[in-house]
């Protein structure tokens, strides 16, 4: 019986359990698209990446939910680029690049204090449609009120859609329960599958925002860390100048709610037309093994 070796790695985590879980499976340019997909709804972790092919600067990814496999996902990228640095290469570096089916995704590793802090440059982001708030009412189960109207209800996209939502406060975050009927009925009928909402109170005085990702479409209720949809939040928060800023520099907290807290780096700003973004987070390595195929 053939095997494939794995790892597990917590992303966006201060420690151990915390942040959102990642496998990274190695060697696994000769799975069929059946194979990966069954490996992921065996694991069922929001992602599971698989490395198709690794040298010195370019590593092939492909990135699948236990649903479906998708273009780009934050955490992911993230966490393979760690195990490729501490794991794959002769000799550790600095820069690596990831390609996924969105594009190519650069990943910047720092070394701090024995911990490695990694950043990823994303896509550069589209803004697409904005949305009136009754459907989004339904969807979270919110009242008007609890919206902040100073700014839209936006699709945007760095490379995987997500719907953000402002609300006003951690009450009105707290009381978000998906209806799932209509959010399916929702999200059948738009690009963006998750739903991305979020608000400027937190329960640490250190961090600056609090959110929270739902995305029943690819498997996955609710998130505690999501890398792509904070990405599109920070596209979001410049061009919108919601810090009354056209660059941020933040610490986001995600998934406190559903007990696993983790935390995510922002920094974006406006470069003439166009919005930089990177996002960054520390890695955590949990485990390693064997798969069997």
């Amino acid at each position: 019986m053939n095997t494939i070796p794995y790892y597990i790695v917590d992303v966006f985590a201060e420690q151990k359990y915390e942040g959102n879980q990642l496998a990274v499976f190695l060697n696994a340019e000769t799975l069929t698209d059946e194979e990966m997909l069954n490996i992921a709804k065996e694991v069922n972790y929001a992602e599971v990446s698989f490395i198709q092919s690794v040298t010195h600067d370019l590593c092939k990814l492909r990135i699948f939910t236990p649903v479906e496999e998708v273009p780009f996902a934050g955490h992911p990228s993230l966490g393979t680029a760690y195990i490729i640095n501490q794991v794959l290469l002769k000799e550790k570096v600095n820069n690596i690049k990831l390609l996924v089916k969105a594009g190519t995704i650069p990943i910047t590793i720092e070394e701090q204090e024995g911990t490695s802090m990694l950043w990823m440059r994303q896509l550069e982001p589209s803004f697409i449609r904005e949305h009136t708030p009754e459907k989004i009412l339904e969807v979270l189960n919110i009242e008007l009120d609890d919206l902040d109207r100073r700014f839209p209800i936006q699709e945007v996209s760095t490379g995987l859609p997500t719907m953000i939502v402002p609300l006003k406060n951690l009450e009105a975050l707290e009381k978000c329960a998906i209806n799932r009927e209509k959010y399916f009925a929702l999200v059948n009928s738009m690009d963006a599958k998750l739903i991305h909402a979020f608000c400027p109170e937190t329960y640490q005085p250190s961090n600056q925002i609090n959110v929270r990702n739902f995305g029943d479409y690819y498997g996955v209720s609710e998130e505690p860390a999501t890398g792509s949809a904070n990405g599109c939040l920070a596209g979001y928060l410049v061009k919108h100048r919601y810090f009354n800023s056209n660059e941020i520099n933040i610490r986001v907290e995600q998934g406190r709610e559903i007990g696993r807290l983790g935390h995510l780096y922002l920094r974006a700003a406006q470069r003439e037309e166009s919005i930089e973004i990177n996002v960054g987070g520390k890695v955590v390595p949990i485990a390693r093994g064997e798969f069997y195929v």
